[in-house]
């Protein structure tokens, strides 16, 4: 599976799409396999370069706080467990660094091994429907620490790198043209971004296709879940060894997408241009007028890549689907095609 040569400024989704009432309502492998379909040819129709599965076999309304993007891996990692207990969530929530979530996603208890995860599996049932290139997502391994109660490593480095490991197993065998990691822990938290870059490029490492890394400052309800800048990640930027960044900025002031004039010519830049934490549907000319900006301001050849700045599934489809078209026609009328 070979991705797009052209044209020089190429479009993408993040990861998610909005959840399919008619799938939550009487799930089955079939109907997965129908929706799945339904969101990549979604996104071919309007002209997307690399669609990505909407993430729907991870999707669950019981954690409304991250869709199930932690619990679905967590879930299937041996060496945790999901049977939580009083003292397990007062535990966790003495944590000062979970405060939007108040329950963990499990408990390491024992070494971490990869259970019954299986990450080729779920990418070729995506890339058996695609008819073409694809994007495959996974959870970052720092985020996925962070979101644990650990009493095994009782190390978050530890414990990242063990997941990393598990992780990194699984990414170099995935039926896709493109593996993406996604992080939207260390944003809020850069002074973790040593223990979380070690971890990413573990599984870096390994991906055999072109490698992405997604960083936003979270989405729950439009609302920002980690602050923080850009500026102070740089250096977190420059030391990842992924082909390109996916990164948030349609949300984000403007000096972030000044501060990433610093970022290396040695890894190809993604920029947010589509707003997901707003209904507001973006013309062709506001689109235009952001990929213009980002041009200007990080010089020629360095926007490789323009997309939303997180995944959909905070927005009803038909919102979706029009952003969506805004991304293409916006990105179309900028490079005049």
């Amino acid at each position: 599976m070979q991705l797009p040569s052209n044209p020089e400024i190429l479009t993408t989704t993040v990861g998610s799409y909005s959840p399919m009432d008619w799938l939550i309502a009487s799930p089955s492998e079939q109907a997965l396999l129908d929706a799945t379909s339904a969101v990549i040819h979604t996104q071919k129709r309007a002209g997307i370069d690399l669609p990505t599965d909407g993430e729907l076999y991870r999707f669950d309304p019981n954690h409304a706080e991250t869709n199930g993007m932690i619990d679905y891996f967590v879930s299937r990692m041996g060496g945790v467990r999901t049977g939580i207990g009083r003292s397990d969530n007062a535990a966790f929530q003495a944590k000062s660094e979970t405060g939007f979530r108040r329950k963990p996603a499990g408990v390491v208890d024992n070494e971490i091994t990869e259970g019954i995860l299986d990450l080729p599996a779920a990418c070729l049932r995506s890339s058996s429907v695609a008819d073409g290139p694809l994007k495959f997502t996974l959870t970052s391994p720092f985020m996925l620490a962070r979101m644990v109660l650990d009493l095994y490593y009782d190390d978050v480095a530890k414990l990242t790198m063990a997941i990393a490991d598990c992780l990194a197993a699984q990414a170099a065998d995935l039926p896709a043209a493109c593996v993406q990691i996604d992080e939207a822990n260390v944003p809020g938290s850069p002074e973790y971004a040593p223990v979380a870059q070690a971890g990413i490029n573990r599984i870096l490492d390994s991906i055999q296709v072109e490698s992405a890394v997604h960083l936003c400052f979270g989405n729950y309800g439009g609302q920002t879940v980690q602050s923080g800048e850009w500026r102070s990640l740089i250096d977190f930027l420059n030391g990842l060894r992924a082909d390109h960044l996916v990164l948030e900025l349609a949300h984000r002031p403007e000096d972030d997408l000044e501060a990433l004039a610093d970022v290396g010519d040695h890894v190809a830049i993604g920029v947010g241009v589509i707003d997901v934490k707003v209904n507001h549907i973006e013309t062709a000319d506001e689109v235009a007028t952001r990929i213009e900006k980002a041009v200007k301001t990080l010089g020629p050849g360095r926007v490789r890549w323009v997309h939303p700045d997180c995944g959909f599934w905070m927005l009803q489809r038909s919102v979706a689907d029009r952003k969506i078209n805004a991304l293409v026609a916006g990105r179309d009328r900028f490079l005049g095609i």
